[in-house]
C-alpha cells in the first residue's frame, strides 16, 4: 500500500511538471525569439520533467549502470563493475516496448530490502561478544599444487603492488650446518666472567648486525626425513651425522648404528630394558599418575635421545624433552629428527622459558643434575614449573645404591623435599617419586626461618625471558586456579581458571574470546586439510610462531592431524603459556628479534599469523625469515597469514631465500585486509 501511494503522489507531481512545461511551450512557438535566458530556463523544465518521468514510470526495468572499481584477484587490473551485477540484462539493445507492470515491485526494485548480511565477526546485533560467526570456506579447486613450480617461480592468488627486489641470499659457508646462534656464540661465551653453574650452555645472541645473513647448509647427503612413525625407531644417519652417542651410549641401549640409519631400540641410562617397560613400572608405583587422563603434560630433563617422550605419546602423553648443547651436543638434533618434541635448554642461572604449573610430571633419569646445590635453587626451578599436585620422578644412584657419599646425596634429598613441602609418595627400585602439595596451607605451617622462604607475593612466576632463577618457593594461587584443570582430552577446549589471570585488555569477554579463536581455527584448519591435504602431507613437527591461546595447536588435534606443535608466545604480546599448558598442549616464550633455541632442519611445518605485522616494529623481518630458514627441514613447508603489504614484502624475501612461493586470498575473500602466503623450501 505504501508503495502504490508513493507512486500515486509521484506521478501527479510528474503529470503537474508537464503540464506546466506545456503551457511555457505550447501556446507560444515563437519562443525561440524570447531572450537566452527563456531559452534555458524552458530547456531545463523539460529536461526534469522527463528525468521524473523515466525515474518513476521505469521502477520495473533495467536501471542504469553506474559504474563502481574492483580489482580482479586473477589480474590485478582495475574493472569496471556494475550494481546490477547478478541481474539479467540482455546486451543486444531491446528498443521495442518494455513490458507491462504487473503493479508489483518486482524482485529487483529499488523498493525491495536489501539481502541480509553474513556477520564475519565476534559481535553480535546488540554489540554483544558472541561465538556464532561464520569463516567463510576454502575452495580446493582454487588452491593451486606449488608441487609444480620450480625454486623462486611467484604463483599467486590475489593483487601484489610491490614491485622491490631482493638479492638472493647466499648459502653459509661449511661448517654452519648445525648452527645455532645463540649457543655457538664463541666470543661471546669466551668473555664470560665463571662458567661453573652452566653459564656458558646459556643463551649469549650475536650482537646486533653479527646475525645470521645467510642460508644455513645441509650436511652432505642429506635426505627427506623417514616418516613418522617408523621415524621413532630409526633416522638416516646422513641427516644427523655425528657418532659421539653411540660411542658413548651405545652400551646402555639408546642408539645404534645400522647400516645407513641410526636405530633407537627405547633404552635409556637407567631403563635399559626399555621405555614402556620403565613406564609400565611408574604407573604401578604410582596409579594417580594416570597417564594420558590425569597426567597429559610431561617434562623430561637431560632426556638423551628422547625415547621417555617417544613411548608416552602412545599413551596420550606430550613430553616435553630438554638437554643442553653440551658434550652429548646433538641429543636434541636426534630427538627432532624422530619426530619426538624437544628443546635445546639447560638448569643454570636464569629461569627456563616454560610458565609457572605448567606440568603434570617432571622426569628426571641420570640427568646428571645436583638438585641440592646453592640450597636447592635448581629443584626450586622444578617447582616453579610443577602444577600443584604434580609428580617429581627422580631415577638416580642415590635412590638404590649404598655408598656413603651417594647415601648423604639421598639424605640432602630428602631434607630438602620436606622442606619444600614435597611428599615422598613411593620409592621403590631406582626410583623415586614426590608429590607437590596442592595448596600453600603447608608452606605456612612450617617453623619460623625454615628454608628456603616463600617468594614475595608481587613476584611473577610467569615471567621467564631473560629472568634469574629465585631462591625462594613460588607461592600457589590462593584461588586454586592451575591445581583444577580436567582430565584429558576434555581439558583441550575446557575455559581454563588461568584464562582470567592473562594481562590483556579484555576481562569480561576473554572467555567468549578464548571461544571464538578456538572457532575461528578450527574452521580454519578444516579449510587447510581439504584444501591442501594436510593429513596426507606427512607433517610432523610443527611450530605456530604466534600462539595466542592454542588455538590452531587445538584445531590440529580435533582434526587428527599426526603431528605435535611448539606454541610459541611472544615477548611483545600477552603471556597466554599458562593456558596453553592448562589445555594440555606445549609451548614456550620467545622473542623475535632473537633466534630460536633449536637445531637447523627441526620443523616440517612453520605457521605464523599476524606475527610480521607487529614484529616488524621493533625486528628486522628479513632476520626473522631467515631464522625460519634456519629451523625449517628441506621440503618443509610456511603459512603466513598477514596483512597484504607485509605479505608481499614477504613473498619477494621468500623468493630471494630460493622458497617456492604463492600469495592466496583468505577465506574472508579478496577484498579481505589479510592474504596467505604458502611456501615450500626445496631440498
Amino acid at each position: 500500500m505504501f508503495v502504490s501511494q508513493e507512486n500515486s503522489r509521484f506521478e501527479l507531481q510528474g503529470h503537474s511538471q508537464i503540464s506546466a512545461a506545456m503551457k511555457v511551450i505550447v501556446p507560444n512557438l515563437n519562443f525561440v525569439k524570447t531572450p537566452a535566458i527563456i531559452k534555458v530556463i524552458a530547456f531545463a523544465i523539460v529536461a526534469l520533467s522527463c528525468f521524473f518521468l523515466g525515474k518513476y514510470y521505469s521502477d520495473g526495468y533495467q536501471q542504469l549502470s553506474f559504474f563502481s572499481t574492483f580489482r580482479s584477484p586473477q589480474t590485478g587490473s582495475a574493472v569496471g563493475v556494475s550494481p546490477n551485477v547478478g541481474k539479467f540484462s540482455d546486451q543486444n539493445l531491446n528498443l521495442t516496448a518494455p513490458p507491462p507492470n504487473t503493479g508489483s515491485p518486482p524482485k529487483n526494485s529499488n523498493n525491495a530490502p536489501p539481502p541480509d548480511v553474513e556477520r564475519m565477526g565476534i559481535v553480535n546485533d546488540e554489540g554483544a561478544m558472541t561465538v556464532e560467526f561464520e569463516v567463510g570456506e576454502f575452495d580446493p579447486d582454487s588452491m593451486e599444487d606449488l608441487g609444480n613450480s620450480d625454486g623462486g617461480e611467484e604463483k599467486r592468488v590475489g593483487s601484489r603492488d610491490s614491485t622491490a627486489k631482493i638479492e638472493k641470499f647466499r648459502v653459509c659457508e661449511a661448517g654452519m650446518e648445525d648452527y645455532t646462534p645463540c649457543l655457538d656464540n664463541v666470543e661471546e661465551i669466551a668473555r664470560l666472567n665463571s662458567t661453573e653453574k652452566g653459564e656458558k650452555y646459556e643463551r649469549h645472541c650475536p650482537e646486533k648486525g653479527k646475525g645470521l645473513n645467510c642460508l644455513v647448509p645441509v650436511p652432505k647427503g642429506y635426505k627427506h626425513r623417514i616418516p613418522w612413525p617408523a621415524s621413532r625407531d630409526k633416522v638416516w644417519f646422513s641427516n644427523v651425522p655425528h657418532t659421539r652417542l653411540v660411542e658413548d651410549k651405545g652400551g646402555q641401549n639408546w642408539i645404534s648404528i645400522k647400516g645407513d640409519k641410526f636405530v633407537f631400540p627405547g633404552g635409556g641410562t637407567q631403563f635399559i630394558h626399555g621405555a614402556d617397560q620403565y613406564l609400565d613400572q611408574i604407573s604401578q608405583m604410582v596409579p594417580d599418575i594416570a597417564f594420558g587422563n590425569h597426567t597429559r603434560v610431561v617434562l623430561d630433563i637431560g632426556c638423551g635421545v628422547a625415547s621417555f617422550g617417544a613411548f608416552l605419546l602412545q599413551r596420550n602423553v606430550i613430553t616435553l624433552s630438554i638437554a643442553p648443547k653440551d658434550v652429548h651436543e646433538n641429543q636434541i638434533q636426534f630427538a627432532l629428527e624422530r619426530g619426538v618434541p624437544a628443546m635445546v635448554a639447560v638448569f643454570a642461572t636464569h629461569r627456563l622459558l616454560y610458565p609457572s604449573q605448567a606440568f603434570d610430571l617432571i622426569h628426571c633419569s641420570r640427568c646428571r643434575i645436583n638438585w641440592t646445590r646453592d640450597d636447592g635453587i635448581l629443584l626450586l626451578e622444578v617447582n616453579r614449573m610443577l602444577r600443584a599436585g604434580g609428580y617429581f620422578a627422580w631415577a638416580a644412584q642415590p635412590v638404590y645404591k649404598h655408598e656413603e657419599n651417594l647415601q648423604e646425596q639421598w639424605k640432602e634429598m630428602e631434607d630438602l623435599t620436606h622442606r619444600l613441602c614435597w611428599e615422598l609418595v613411593k620409592k621403590e627400585g631406582y626410583i623415586a617419586i614426590w608429590r607437590k602439595p596442592l595448596n600453600n596451607s603447608c608452606y605456612h605451617n612450617r617453623d619460623t626461618g625454615v628454608q628456603p622462604p616463600l617468594c614475595d607475593p608481587n613476584e611473577d612466576p610467569d615471567d621467564v625471558w631473560y629472568v634469574g632463577m629465585k631462591p625462594c618457593i613460588t607461592r600457589l594461587p590462593e584461588n586454586g586456579y592451575g591445581a583444577n584443570v580436567t582430565a584429558w582430552p576434555a581439558r583441550l577446549h575446557d575455559l581454563p581458571e588461568r584464562l582470567q589471570t592473562i594481562e590483556m585488555d579484555a576481562y569480561i569477554s576473554r572467555k567468549e574470546i578464548f571461544k571464538a579463536d578456538s572457532k575461528f581455527w578450527h574452521e580454519v584448519i578444516d579449510g587447510y586439510v581439504r584444501a591442501y591435504h594436510w593429513n596426507d602431507s606427512n607433517l610432523r613437527n610443527v611450530m605456530d610462531m604466534r600462539a595466542g591461546f592454542g588455538g590452531f595447536a587445538a584445531a590440529l588435534i580435533d582434526f587428527q592431524v599426526d603431528c605435535w606443535v611448539m606454541n610459541v608466545v611472544p615477548v611483545s604480546g600477552f603471556n597466554s603459556l599458562p593456558v596453553i599448558y592448562d589445555r594440555g598442549l606445549i609451548g614456550v616464550r620467545h622473542d623475535w628479534c632473537e633466534p630460536f633455541d633449536t637445531y637447523p632442519r627441526t620443523y616440517d611445518l612453520l605457521h605464523a599469523a599476524g606475527l610480521f605485522s607487529i614484529e616488524q616494529k621493533r625486528c628486522n623481518i628479513s632476520n626473522i625469515m631467515l631464522e625460519m630458514d634456519r629451523m625449517l627441514r628441506p621440503s618443509g613447508r610456511v603459512y603466513i597469514r598477514d596483512t597484504v603489504s607485509v605479505v608481499n614484502e614477504l613473498h619477494e624475501i621468500a623468493v630471494a631465500m630460493g622458497w617456492v612461493s604463492a600469495i592466496h586470498d583468505t577465506s574472508e575473500g579478496p577484498h579481505a585486509s589479510w592474504r596467505l602466503l604458502r611456501c615450500d623450501k626445496r631440498l
